[in-house]
C-alpha cells in the first residue's frame, strides 16, 4: 500500500427530501445565485420548483443557465461564465446529473478566472480559486458531486478533456434518491457502467497491488453497484436499490475507493473521451464499450490475477475471460452496447479514434501510444 494524503471537504445531505436543505447552505455563502441545469427534467421530477422556491425563501436571487448538454459543451461553458459575471453572481448552484455539475464547475472556474476557461482543460493554467459551488444530484454515475473534477468537450476541436482543483470540490451536495425514480433505462444503465468504470480505473492499472482494504472497498461497490442496477430494472420504484446506487456511485470516484494505490491511469476514461468527443454519444456507452476491450488487452499484457480476483469476488467468475464475459453481460442486461458497431461506429473509424485519444493521454503522460491504442479498439469492433 503507497503513502495518501484523503480529504474531502464536501457535505452531503442524503436521502428523501433533501433537495430544498440545499437553500439554506448556498444563501450562506452568497444571495445571487447562477442556477445551473440541463434540458428540464428536473422540471418534471419536481426538483426545479422545489429547489427554486427554497432559494427564493432564503432570499437568493437566481439567475438560470439551462440547455447543459450530456457532453458538456465549451461553447455553452463560455456563456454560462459571460452571465455569471454580467450578473454578479456570487455563488453557483446545479441541479441535474454529472454533465450539470461538471459544467457548473467549469463556469464557476472560469467566473474567476481573467484567461479562457479552456487553458484549465489544456494544461496551460491552474484553478486557483472558483465560486461556490453547491449541487442537486439527480442522475448517480460521475461522483462529480463529491469530487473536484470536471470534464467539458471543446467542439471546434474535437477534443473532450478534464479539469482539476481543490476549489472545485462542491460545499455542499444534496443526493435525493426519489430524484431518481424517473429516469429512463438507458441513463440508469450508463451511470451504471460509469461507476463501474471509475472502481477499475485504479484497481487494475495500480502498480502496487498489495493493498487489501481498497480492493475490498472496490469489490464492495461494484457488488452494490451492478446488485442495485439489477433490482432498479426490475422494479424502476424500488427506493432502496436506488439509495444504494446513488450513495455508490458517489464513493466509487470521491477518493475513496483508489487509496493507496500507486501508479494508476484512466486509460479507459482517456480512449472513450475520444468516443465521446468524435460521436457524442454517452460517455457510459461508451466505456462499456471499450472497457471488456481493454480488459482483454490488460490479461494479454499483465495476466490474469486482477481479473480472477476482481470476477471472484463480484460476479463469482471462475477465471479471467470469465470476468470479462460477466462485465460484458451485466452491460447488455443493462441495455449498454459493448461493440463499436453496435453504438454504429464503423472499425474503418479506428485510426482517428486512435489519434484523438493521444491527444489526452500524452496530456496525462500515460505510457501508451498510437498502435496500443488501436489494438485496444479493434477487440471492441
Amino acid at each position: 500500500m503507497q503513502n495518501f494524503t484523503f480529504s474531502n471537504p464536501t457535505k452531503i445531505i442524503f436521502g428523501k427530501a433533501v433537495v430544498a436543505k440545499l437553500a439554506p447552505e448556498a444563501a450562506r455563502a452568497g444571495k445571487k445565485a447562477l442556477f445551473v441545469y440541463g434540458g428540464g427534467s428536473i422540471k418534471k421530477n419536481g426538483v426545479y420548483d422545489v429547489l427554486t422556491a427554497a432559494l427564493e425563501k432564503e432570499g437568493v436571487a437566481i439567475t438560470e443557465h439551462h440547455g447543459v448538454k450530456p457532453n458538456p459543451a465549451l461553447s455553452h461553458v463560455r456563456a454560462g461564465i459571460r452571465k455569471a459575471r454580467t450578473r454578479n453572481c456570487d455563488i453557483i448552484v446545479a441541479a441535474g446529473g454529472g454533465s450539470v455539475i461538471d459544467e457548473a464547475k467549469a463556469i464557476a472556474a472560469g467566473a474567476k478566472y481573467g484567461g479562457d476557461v479552456w487553458d484549465f482543460f489544456c494544461g496551460k493554467a491552474a484553478i486557483r480559486e472558483a465560486l461556490p459551488l453547491f449541487t442537486a444530484l439527480t442522475l448517480p454515475a460521475t461522483g462529480s458531486e463529491m469530487n473536484s473534477g470536471c470534464v467539458v468537450t471543446n467542439e471546434e476541436t474535437e477534443q473532450k478533456y478534464c479539469a482539476q482543483g481543490a476549489p472545485l470540490f462542491p460545499r455542499v451536495s444534496a443526493l435525493d434518491p426519489e430524484t431518481t425514480l424517473t429516469l429512463p433505462r438507458a441513463q440508469v444503465a450508463n451511470g451504471a457502467v460509469d461507476s463501474l468504470a471509475h472502481l477499475i480505473e485504479g484497481y487494475f492499472t495500480t502498480k502496487d497491488r498489495d493493498n487489501g482494504v481498497t480492493d475490498e472497498v472496490v469489490h464492495a461497490l461494484a457488488r452494490s453497484i451492478t446488485a442495485s442496477t439489477e433490482r432498479i430494472l426490475k422494479d424502476p420504484a424500488d427506493y432502496d436499490a436506488r439509495a444504494s446506487m446513488m450513495w455508490s456511485a458517489t464513493l466509487a470516484l470521491n477518493g475513496l475507493a483508489a487509496c493507496g494505490y500507486g501508479g494508476l491511469t484512466f486509460i479507459n476514461h482517456a480512449i472513450e473521451h475520444s468516443l465521446s468527443a468524435l460521436y457524442d454519444i454517452a460517455h457510459g456507452a461508451g466505456l462499456a464499450i471499450v472497457m471488456p476491450a481493454w480488459f482483454r488487452h490488460h490479461l494479454e499484457t499483465d495476466g490474469p490475477a486482477r481479473l480472477e480476483k476482481f470476477g471472484k469476488a463480484v460476479f463469482g467468475a471462475k477465471t479471467a475471460e470469465g470476468t470479462v464475459r460477466s462485465f460484458e453481460g451485466f452491460f447488455r442486461k443493462a441495455g449498454a452496447p459493448v461493440r463499436l458497431s453496435e453504438a454504429g461506429i464503423p472499425a474503418s473509424d479506428i485510426p482517428r479514434i486512435a489519434e484523438n485519444a493521444m491527444g489526452l493521454i500524452r496530456l496525462w503522460g500515460l505510457q501508451h501510444e498510437q498502435p496500443e491504442i488501436e489494438k485496444i479498439l479493434r477487440r471492441a469492433r
